[in-house]
């Protein structure tokens, strides 16, 4: 049994790597309300099929498809990232992705107070967790028609609207996905956030079962132990983007990849003392600050993802985001499946991975911002850099418009003491400006 529940964890994950690569193109070609409105009702019958499965294969194909679903993470951060102007992109990103995240510390709180009330009520154990599983799916069902309802692709209407009057370029996914797979910055940052976003989709999956199996308590009291660290999210996720802006403030994008290493460098650290960690109290709190820091890291990505590419900005968002379900399916792989590491060795192997794969953090280098060692290249702009991805024609026709809007909006990338720097007011969503005139 407890392989079959590892398995479908796995499959869990792993359901969402492709659906969140094409999450990203759909948003970056259609929009992010009809993206991602379809995803969620397309992937709501899996939740309803939850309440007549009966064998280890139809759990695996409902955890699988289900999963599809964590794509919809990548149209909200796609989303934020088109409504917000640079100096706050950071923090509306680790809102948006943490207050979400906040669901599955609410689920694994939630289910089991639902199951147990349904069983007050007279149902039998055999029922009682089938009916449960009616409320989830029913909510989804109803986000979706809400996002239809009332969701806006951009501050100036929906992408079909605007596509019709011309006041944006319908795009192509050739030059989409060209301008995405050739930006080394958007690979580095889907390894990166496979070892922040993806252990946190490890320790969703595996954290219960280690301290029911470690400690001897009993499941509810597992269950609330695994719910404290999803919940963190409500401040953790957040925190890491509110930090990454205030890092740009001071010092521009450097700032914030410095941030991004140190943070989640520090994730790494704490992973590998809570496998080390004895004690059930010791646990707890080891647990709660690794919690922390590993959800800070994902919400300092999310800092440094929009700037990567802007004609790109959906599949960027979404290669990021399946870097971290392949970055829970390799580590649950690993170290979790099977009996070849004990589930504590299997933590203490993890927070090294952590530490190693933050590195490649120092490679990345903006050519008008600098990285993490060396400064900006001499005479390069924001302008240049994003200009880049649109022909001379297209520019000619105004396709780019909104991407150099973005361009003026983010000039404090360049640290305080970059030329402009201080007089950079802007707080107009980047994408308002029309894109044909």
């Amino acid at each position: 049994m407890a392989k079959d529940i590892g398995n479908a964890g796995i499959a869990s994950v792993s359901g969402a790597v492709f659906a969140r690569v094409a999450m990203g193109s759909a948003c970056d070609l259609f929009g992010p309300r009809l993206a991602s409105a379809a995803l969620i009702l397309l992937t709501t019958p899996a939740v309803y099929l939850t309440t007549i499965i009966e064998t280890p294969i139809a759990y695996l194909l409902v955890r699988f498809f289900t999963g599809f679903s964590l794509a919809s993470f990548v149209s909200t951060q796609f989303w934020m990232s088109s409504m917000f102007s640079a100096p706050k992109v950071g923090t509306a990103n680790g809102l948006a992705g943490g207050w979400g995240n906040l669901g599955g510390g609410a689920t694994q709180l939630i289910m089991p107070l639902v199951y147990e009330l349904i069983k007050k009520i007279g149902s039998t154990h055999f029922i009682a967790w089938r009916i449960a599983f009616f409320i989830p799916a029913l909510m989804q069902t109803l986000s979706a028609i809400s996002i239809v309802m009332f969701g806006e692709d951009l501050p100036d209407g929906n992408y079909n609207k605007l596509h019709k009057s011309g006041d944006k370029h319908k795009d192509s996914f050739a030059k989409v996905f060209k301008y995405a797979v050739t930006n080394y910055r958007g690979w580095i940052l889907a390894l990166t956030y496979g070892y922040c976003f993806g252990v946190e989709l490890t320790i969703d999956n595996i954290i219960a079962q280690y301290f029911y199996d470690r400690f001897d308590v009993n499941i509810s009291m597992a269950g609330i132990i695994a719910a404290s660290f999803g919940l963190a999210n409500i401040v953790s996720r957040p925190g890491g983007g509110r930090l990454s802006d205030w890092l740009s403030d001071m010092w521009g994008m450097r700032g914030r990849l410095w941030g991004l290493w140190v943070v989640q460098t520090l994730g790494g650290i704490f992973c590998v003392i809570l496998g080390k960690t004895a004690s059930f109290a010791g646990s707890i709190v080891v647990m709660l600050i690794f919690s922390f820091f590993c959800q800070a890291a994902c919400g300092l990505s999310f800092g440094i993802v929009p700037f990567v590419s802007r004609r790109s900005l959906g599949l960027i968002s979404g290669m990021t985001g399946g870097g971290g379900n392949v970055g829970a399916v390799l580590t649950q792989l690993i170290f979790f499946h099977g009996t070849t590491y004990a589930t504590e060795d299997g933590i203490v192997y993890m927070g090294i991975m952590i530490i190693a794969c933050t590195l490649p953090v120092l490679l990345i280098h903006f050519p008008q911002w600098g990285g993490m060692l060396f400064g900006p290249t001499s005479g390069r702009t924001a302008e240049d850099y994003y200009q880049s991805e649109w022909s001379h024609h297209e520019q000619q026709n105004g396709y780019a418009l909104a991407t150099q809007r973005f361009a003026e909006n983010s000039v404090r990338e360049g640290g305080r003491s970059a030329p402009g720097s201080t007089h950079s007011k802007h707080t107009v969503p980047v994408e308002t400006s029309p894109a044909h005139v």
